[in-house]
């Protein structure tokens, strides 16, 4: 978009809004044009002077209020309009998108392409593809070390975890574990990097630093995905147990197991992946897969708060900035569910491609 189709009517006359030249003019006359208008001007400024104003590119990149969804079998990102509560595009990305993840500075966004054997990397301003990583076969998750500068991707049908260095874009390392590994996290200091393995039944500790394990701690069977409080917790969803399992950062021991199971249901089809936690750590939500629903729990005594039905297979999960909605990819009716979090119901439904996967949030 060239700076001519900016909003003209906002900085036709900045002299009422204040002095012309004057910093108290210049606040008022960036206050009058929409963001979207001052983004496009930055990603001009950045092609007709070189890259000096990338990081202002990148700061009005975020906060769109947009929703991506990942749709394993289109092949594609649905892209939602929060403010209007409908797709607005599908842009096909890769074959078989999976996970979804900010970079650190929020203008990218990686996803997983099971498929495709790649983890790509994709501009939010210009919903462009700025990169193809190769990293290894199969990753399906993956998490980013705080500083940005490395990929820890589960590589399922290898049984590894791949140490990507984004600076080179080559692999740094790789790390031999249990079967099928899944969920990955990182530690809140980059030092330590938690993997799932569906088979072993287990959470690998690895050690940053050393490249090596540093522990296996039993969990449930078929452990699938990662929530880190901020008191200390690491909660893994054990999807065949219909559980989630609490662990103690400081030893990596299993303090306690949490249950579900929704009014009507049966326990066989609780079975609980994806998690989000509310902006201010106080609710877990849990997605409870074949069982229709998502939990709410308190974090402080990891009681159960309330259930709410959503789509058929709620997988992946995302909570607004302001906690106010969760959003839900129901996998098995390909469709996305708004949740009020407040009363705890449903407020709307999206359709948004046939399986989706993984719901990330641009507020």
């Amino acid at each position: 978009m060239s700076a001519s189709r900016l909003d003209r009517a906002s900085i036709r006359h900045p002299e009422r809004r204040g002095r012309k030249g004057s910093a108290e003019g210049a606040k008022n006359i960036l206050e009058r044009i929409p963001l979207r208008s001052l983004r496009n001007l930055c990603v001009l400024c950045v092609r007709l002077f070189g890259v000096g104003v990338l990081t202002t590119t990148a700061t009005f990149a975020r906060d769109t209020g947009r929703i991506f969804v990942s749709s394993e079998k289109d092949n594609a990102i649905a892209i939602i309009d929060s403010a209007k509560g409908e797709v607005i595009a599908s842009p096909v990305v890769c074959k078989r998108p999976r996970h979804m993840q900010h970079s650190p500075d929020r203008s990218l966004l990686y996803i997983a392409c099971s498929d495709d054997h790649r983890v790509l990397t994709w501009d939010i301003a210009s919903g462009k593809v700025m990169a193809k990583l190769d990293v290894g076969e199969d990753p399906e998750a993956f998490d980013l070390s705080p500083d940005g500068k490395m990929l820890y991707v589960s590589n399922e049908e290898d049984s590894v975890l791949t140490a990507f260095d984004l600076g080179t874009r080559k692999k740094a390392y790789e790390v031999k574990i249990g079967g099928e590994p899944e969920g990955v996290k990182v530690s809140a200091d980059g030092k330590l990097v938690y993997v799932t393995s569906e088979v072993a039944n287990v959470v690998h500790v690895i050690d940053t630093a050393n490249r090596k394990v540093l522990k296996n701690v039993p969990v449930g069977k078929r452990p699938r995905r990662f929530l880190l409080t901020a008191g200390g917790e690491l909660w893994v969803t054990n999807e065949l147990d219909g559980t989630v399992s609490v662990i103690r950062t400081s030893d990596h021991t299993v303090q306690a197991t949490i249950k579900f199971l929704p009014q009507g249901m049966r326990s066989e089809d609780v079975t609980p992946v994806g998690m989000a936690l509310s902006p201010d750590g106080k609710t877990a939500y849990v997605g409870l897969g074949r069982a229709n629903h998502v939990a709410a729990v308190d974090v402080a005594t990891r009681n159960v708060k309330g259930y709410v039905l959503v789509g058929r297979r709620a997988w992946g999960l995302a909570v607004s900035r302001d906690g106010g909605k969760l959003y839900v990819a129901n996998g098995l009716s390909d469709d996305l569910t708004i949740v009020d979090t407040a009363t705890m119901k449903g407020i709307k439904t999206l359709k948004v491609g046939r399986v989706p996967y993984g719901v990330v949030i641009d507020d």
